[in-house]
């Protein structure tokens, strides 16, 4: 899984895609696919994110984000938007960690109803590999056993039995031998047993994708002890990807001041009181849009040229940092008034156009211009990357216009006033953010709070004739999206989906309904994470640009925590990280 790479490859920005993206990207965007557990592979004629579990269509539905599902219609009747995705097998590229033995796990050689929810094959897109899925197969499985061992009806009615149908071509009672029967008889017993031991250690305070979560990062982190001791370097990212994408809720090791510093740390200058969000500017007089809006959003030297760029908003790997310069470092005002112009918005949700204008100008000045990664550039990239992906076949008419309004929203906002710093580096000094957020998603919580703030400004108010019902979903969902961007929530979100899709899977149905909020925010968060994750899979050129702001975005930090007296943190520092060498690949 791991190697050194050749002095001509490049590390992968934020070092996400060695931790495996939830959503499968591919050359063509044409489709999403579920991948849990596999990693991002960059290639310079075909770029995929490797293999897939499961292939999302979507079947119509009457759902509403407000609401919930229409009481007088079918979650499968023919409506718009649709709430329905059915799962199909994809081809195994790769095999993933999560596929491979936990020993906290270990699967029964007697059924395989714990490994796969189709017990007549044994292909690794049909493991079950989420512990409340593997107990749910399993008691299906002693439940057909029970049937064809009793031969007692069917019931017809039972809700989600699908797959009922397929139990009565079973054998009956009477056609099995004796040793047969004894088997079977003896096996369904196991089963039984397995699944009771499984449920008397579950952890009753914990939800069922948490359970997930624990044996996910258990896994991952017995993968990374390997690539640990493998080299300095190894050891080095193996370090990174232990700190940032695993939420560390006990026993963390803030690392200390020197001691010789310590006289310096106490003489830091008293700040003020945190009785206001901080970062928040007062609206610039040029900000205030009042005359006739330009085509794209802003004013632009050659609009002929933007335009050859921008007529491709639809497709993926566009050239952002061209648009950036052609737009005068404007590129998230384009972009977004560009998309919500294309998407209709401002007629749906009845948003002036000036209002609009005036709200992005803002909203852009609050992005940092001397941060070289997290800045405005990263935030018209992740909203362009959710616009490609909310068009793909699988979601294009999944969701309502408020869950769309809300998804764009939400990639436009989300880095806002980024330090350039991590949550970690924010909590270790101490910093006022942290203090403010109590250290839980600091950041993530700090765009949200400045991005609402600035809505409050005089003419920024692009939500102003959203019913109060509209205005409080839309927040919501905007929160859940910007905070799932939070990296240490990574196996987080791709336990909570894994979760969510293997349970309706063995339940049998082959529809992934997203009929409930909870479903439906899921998909959405993942969908804006792996936009936020997406850089390996842009073209080269570009890939390359960004890898090198990370970077020096990595390195700064590391500067400060050298001048500080701090420990480093991993791949921060520039005297001793390798980009080259710290690559992880497929």
């Amino acid at each position: 899984m791991v190697t050194e790479s050749a002095k001509s490859d490049l590390a992968r920005p934020e070092f996400s895609d060695h931790l495996r993206s939830p959503l499968r990207f591919s050359r063509s965007i044409s489709n999403i696919d579920y991948t849990p557990g596999l990693q991002l592979s960059h290639q310079r004629r075909h770029r995929t994110v490797s293999t897939g579990l499961f292939r999302y269509k979507h079947l119509s539905s009457g759902f509403d984000v407000e609401n919930g599902p229409s009481p007088s219609r079918s979650p499968l009747d023919g409506a718009s938007p649709s709430s329905g995705l059915v799962l199909q097998n994809l081809p195994q590229r790769r095999e993933s960690f999560l596929y491979r033995s936990d020993s906290d796990f270990e699967l029964s050689p007697k059924s395989l109803s714990r490994n796969s929810s189709l017990t007549s094959e044994l292909h690794a897109e049909d493991l079950i590999v989420t512990p409340f899925a593997q107990i749910l197969a399993s008691l299906r499985s002693v439940r057909n056993n029970y049937i064809t061992l009793t031969n007692v009806p069917i019931n017809k009615s039972r809700r989600g039995s699908t797959r009922d149908r397929d139990i009565t071509n079973q054998t009956s009672p009477s056609k099995l031998s004796e040793e047969q029967y004894q088997k079977l008889a003896v096996e369904t017993l196991e089963e039984l047993e397995w699944c009771l031991d499984q449920l008397e250690t579950i952890q009753t305070h914990r939800s069922v994708s948490d359970m997930a979560s624990s044996k996910f990062k258990r896994m991952l982190n017995r993968e990374l002890s390997h690539f640990a001791d493998s080299s300095k370097s190894g050891n080095q990212v193996a370090e990174y990807i232990c700190s940032t994408y695993l939420d560390k809720q006990q026993d963390i090791d803030i690392p200390s001041l020197k001691v010789e510093d310590s006289e310096a740390h106490k003489k830091r200058e008293k700040k003020a009181p945190m009785s206001q969000i901080t970062g928040v500017r007062k609206l610039k007089h040029t900000n205030s849009f009042t005359g006739v809006v330009p085509k794209y959003g802003v004013e632009v030297s050659n609009e002929e040229e933007l335009s050859k760029i921008m007529v491709n908003l639809d497709k993926w790997g566009i050239d952002i940092f061209k648009i950036a310069e052609l737009t005068n470092n404007r590129p998230l005002t384009a972009i977004t008034y560009t998309i919500f112009q294309e998407r209709d918005l401002l007629k749906t949700f009845k948003i002036p156009a000036n209002t609009l204008v005036t709200y992005l100008l803002h909203l852009e000045d609050h992005y940092r211009r001397d941060v070289p990664y997290h800045n405005n550039v990263h935030a018209s990239d992740v909203t362009q990357s959710s616009h490609v992906l909310l068009n793909v076949p699988a979601l294009e008419n999944v969701f309502t216009d408020l869950e769309i309004l809300a998804a764009i929203f939400a990639c436009a906002i989300h880095d806002v006033d980024h330090p350039g710093l991590s949550n970690q580096f924010l909590i270790n000094t101490s910093s006022e953010l942290a203090l403010m957020y109590n250290d839980e998603s600091v950041l993530e919580n700090h765009h949200l709070a400045v991005a609402f703030k600035l809505l409050q400004e005089d003419g920024c108010d692009i939500f102003k004739n959203l019913t109060p019902k509209q205005r409080q979903t839309l927040r919501r969902m905007t929160i859940d999206m910007v905070l799932a961007t939070d990296m240490s929530k990574h196996m987080s979100l791709l336990a909570d989906l894994k979760t969510m899709v293997e349970t309706k899977k063995v339940a049998g149905s082959g529809v992934l309904l997203l009929d409930n909020y909870t479903d439906r925010i899921q998909v959405l968060q993942n969908m804006v994470h792996c936009s936020d994750l997406s850089n390996p899979t842009k073209p080269l050129e570009i890939y390359r640009h960004w890898t090198n702001r990370i970077m020096e975005e990595f390195f700064r930090q590391g500067d400060l925590e050298r001048e500080r007296g701090m420990d480093i943190s991993p791949m921060c520092d520039r005297h001793l990280a390798s980009i080259e060498k710290s690559q992880v690949l497929d």
